[in-house]
């Protein structure tokens, strides 16, 4: 792709915004910047972009003029289906994504592309430890913070793209394809953004649109909406299960142990000696190992990562101990499912702080679940009164609602006995309070700290 004296409209000044305009310039773009938020709310990232000398910037509005435009990139928070942008493939423009714009550009290395609701940062940082490990060139990259356009022009065929991909980010593929995809679940997210469960699940299949015989997909045989993917696959289908022996893939036999089961079995390790606690975890970890061994990775490189792994930031993770009272932060459940995968990790009582940003996300099946171990609900954020509502018909009577994070750490050390859990795991986004469930996450880590 060349791009030189080329118009490109790139619209959202995000991380990945920031990223795509430098090699663009480097490239010789003549680059079009568009944000909805105006000059003032974008001062820091406006200093970050003042070397760049072949860039117009069209802020506070969308612009309504777009037909000198020859390709059109989009960042993740950008809804498609906006106006202009609707204009802009109605004339036959091309709009892409960062994701996409970076693999036409790159320099051939092997994509291994990690996708689901939730447990995706989880397996994207285990896939990528596991390459490390094997002493492979490796990138951990995309939703997991690092912009793949970032790699352009240092990874080249020998490297190894382990890729994290939201249903933002998939939404604008065209033609990337990664050697390795993977889907580890479906539950109800981000329905505000794609309206209908039907379109979200759309949006995460394009992960495979273009595999071909010679790549593999990777599926979660338990859920019924990954596993119906299937027929829509050319690549070679492998399953994960933790409930069904004998898949072609790997699973979980009666005795615990982990097998791999493509070309021969082979036993991996028990369940019992992973590292990552909880069954949510396990099954990352089996797709995580059918990603690596496909891929040529040695199974006692894969083997000792699994037993020596440590939990991101975020999810699951362990804080402190205060007073007998263990705090763990999973800032990273941004959704009622992956709240649920928390919950049921622990079999102490839980103290559960949750709410933040409304995603049109319902909480029937998180509260039904969490009864049987959550005995107090701490609630702030946007969802608060939705959640506080739900919980009093399933019978919930300690519920308490707090301004602050500060507040909710306080409240729920006031509530917690000695062998409690307090659980940061909101079931909710960030973006009412914080600027990222890191920001969050931070703030809890903080205020217990400070307890």
């Amino acid at each position: 792709m060349d791009l030189k004296g080329k118009n490109v409209l790139l619209i959202g000044l995000a991380k990945t915004g920031i990223s795509t305009i430098k090699l663009l310039d480097k490239l010789e773009a003549n680059i079009t910047v568009n944000d909805i938020k105006t000059e003032e709310k974008l001062v820091d990232i406006l200093e970050e972009l003042k070397d760049i000398k072949n860039a117009t910037y069209i802020l506070g509005y969308h612009p309504e003029e777009v037909d000198h435009i020859d390709l059109a990139v989009v960042s993740p928070g950008v809804p498609l289906d906006l106006p202009f942008i609707q204009k802009l493939y109605s004339n036959n423009i091309k709009v892409i994504g960062e994701v996409e714009l970076a693999y036409e550009l790159s320099n051939n290395p092997t994509f291994i592309g990690i996708t689901g609701t939730n447990g995706k940062t989880t397996t994207t940082s285990l896939v990528g430890e596991i390459f490390k490990a094997a002493k492979c060139d490796t990138y951990v990259v995309g939703n997991i913070g690092k912009p793949v356009i970032e790699t352009v022009g240092i990874a080249d065929e020998k490297s190894f793209l382990i890729t994290e991909l939201s249903s933002f980010q998939l939404e604008s593929i065209v033609d990337f394809k990664p050697r390795v995809s993977m889907i580890l679940n479906l539950s109800p997210d981000h329905l505000n953004r794609h309206h209908t469960m039907e379109n979200y699940i759309m949006a995460k299949a394009n992960i495979f649109k273009n595999q071909d015989k010679n790549d593999f997909t990777i599926l979660n045989y338990d859920d019924e909406a990954v596993r119906a993917l299937s027929s829509k696959c050319n690549s070679q289908v492998l399953y994960f299960s933790r409930k069904h022996q004998g898949v072609r893939g790997i699973y979980v036999n009666n005795e615990g142990n982990i097998v791999i089961n493509i070309d021969k079995e082979i036993v991996l390790l028990h369940e019992d000696e992973l590292s990552l606690p909880g069954g949510h975890n396990l099954e990352n970890c089996m797709a995580a190992t059918l990603a690596a061994y496909v891929s040529g990775i040695d199974i006692e490189v894969i083997r000792e990562v699994l037993k020596t792994f440590k939990a991101v930031e975020h999810r699951l993770e362990y804080v402190k101990t205060v007073n007998g009272v263990m705090y763990v932060n999973d800032s990273k459940g941004t959704n009622p499912d992956s709240t649920i995968k928390a919950v049921t990790s622990y079999k102490k009582p839980i103290i559960l702080i949750a709410g933040g940003y409304d995603k049109d996300s319902t909480y029937d099946e998180l509260l039904d679940i969490a009864k049987q171990n959550v005995k107090a609900l701490v609630l702030l954020g946007e969802t608060a009164s939705k959640i506080e509502a739900c919980a009093k018909t399933k019978g919930f009577e300690i519920i308490k609602r707090v301004q602050n994070m500060k507040e909710a750490v306080e409240t729920s050390a006031e509530l917690a006995n000695e062998g409690d859990v307090v659980l940061l795991s909101p079931a909710c986004a960030s973006w009412d309070m914080y600027t990222s469930f890191e920001v969050r996450g931070r703030d809890f880590k903080d205020n217990v700290n400070n307890l």
